[in-house]
């Protein structure tokens, strides 16, 4: 399998839209930057979306389900048959983006790319199995170069489908125990990060779990040290295939022009490794929360990125992402639906 969209060019921005939102925004009845973030997002989504006036009604939502073989070492607080059991709990809507994606109308698909305990055929699970989980990285590669390339392209068909449904918004979330595991181990690999600063409590490790946690970590990355030159083969060496699979879908959604809400810790370090491919892909997302997962705000940093909320939030599954729409579209309805002071006979700034 050859991956040559990888390397395909990121959509521009439309600047003109962008010059026209700004312009209109300039005309509502309200001071100049009165409404703040708000008015920020509507003005990039307006850009993104090559229309003045922006809307985020079409929200697609992707959960990417698969297990770690670094779940082994004892970094979880759950077993590991929790995320096969996951897999059934999203399909049957009661789990918490179940919940969210149905509060928003939004369109939710399930890929399962392999757990240990496979929940087999069921309705409402796309299954792209690529392995029964992940290597123990702390042992040797996490992937294959084979598997790492059909879990990026995992992403890519997610990006295509929601694409095809004109999905306005695009959403990933993630499943996978021990993926926090996984997540601080490659953030650390690409930020030059001690494990001992990002690691953190996941699924609800005590203080002496998260510090066998930065040690298995530490550990792992000295036997990978000389491999960790590019990002794509930190990916390779210490991901997951979920995490895999958002860098893929967030590279091909800023190649079509797909705006992207990006979710919590592991969300954005798949999209550190997405940038660290491509950094133009970083117009395209925008960053729902601050996570409560300690690395988190080193890898936010890192990016540049100004998140949206800050609710004390980990729970991941593109719950945090998806608790940030309705600001995205109060954003909007107030950019298209505010009057003017010319329609509202209303005095403007002198």
């Amino acid at each position: 399998m050859t991956l040559s969209w990888l390397h395909a060019p990121v959509k521009p921005l439309n600047r003109d839209m962008q010059q026209a939102a700004l312009a209109r925004q300039a005309q509502l009845t309200k001071p100049p930057g009165a409404l703040g973030q708000l008015e920020q997002l509507a003005v990039r989504l307006a850009a993104m979306q090559g229309a003045e006036r922006p809307a985020v009604d079409r929200v697609a939502i992707a959960i990417f389900a698969a297990d770690h073989g670094i779940a082994a070492e004892n970094v979880s607080a759950f077993p590991q048959a929790v995320t096969g059991e996951m897999v059934k709990n999203f399909a049957h809507g009661g789990a918490a983006i179940s919940v969210l994606a149905k509060m928003l109308a939004a369109q939710l698909e399930v890929v399962n790319l392999g757990t240990v305990n496979d929940p087999g055929e069921m309705p409402g699970v796309l299954r792209h199995v690529i392995a029964a989980g992940t290597a123990n990285f702390a042992q040797g590669p996490a992937m294959d170069e084979e598997q790492l390339m059909r879990a990026l392209q995992a992403g890519h068909d997610s990006v295509q489908r929601a694409r095809q449904a004109g999905a306005q918004l695009y959403i990933g979330g993630e499943m996978g125990i021990a993926n926090t595991t996984a997540a601080a181990a490659l953030a650390c690999a690409l930020l030059g990060a001690t494990p001992a600063a990002l690691a953190g409590p996941g699924t609800g490790l005590d203080h002496k779990g998260v510090a066998h946690k930065a040690a298995v970590i530490e550990r792992a990355l000295a036997l990978h040290a000389a491999h960790l030159g590019t990002p794509l083969e930190c990916l390779r060496r210490v991901g997951g295939f979920e995490i895999a699979a958002l860098s893929g879908a967030y590279l091909a959604a800023a190649q079509h022009g797909l705006p992207v809400l990006v979710d919590g810790f592991i969300s954005s370090v798949a999209a550190l490794v997405a940038v660290r491919c491509n950094p133009n892909i970083n117009d395209w997302l925008l960053y729902a929360h601050a996570s409560a997962e300690p690395g988190h705000r080193r890898v936010l940093e890192a990016l540049q990125a100004q998140p949206l909320l800050s609710l004390g939030m980990r729970l991941g599954e593109g719950s945090g992402a998806a608790s940030a729409v309705p600001l995205l579209r109060l954003a909007c309805a107030l950019h298209n639906g505010m009057a003017t002071f010319a329609e509202a006979a209303v005095s403007g700034k002198l």
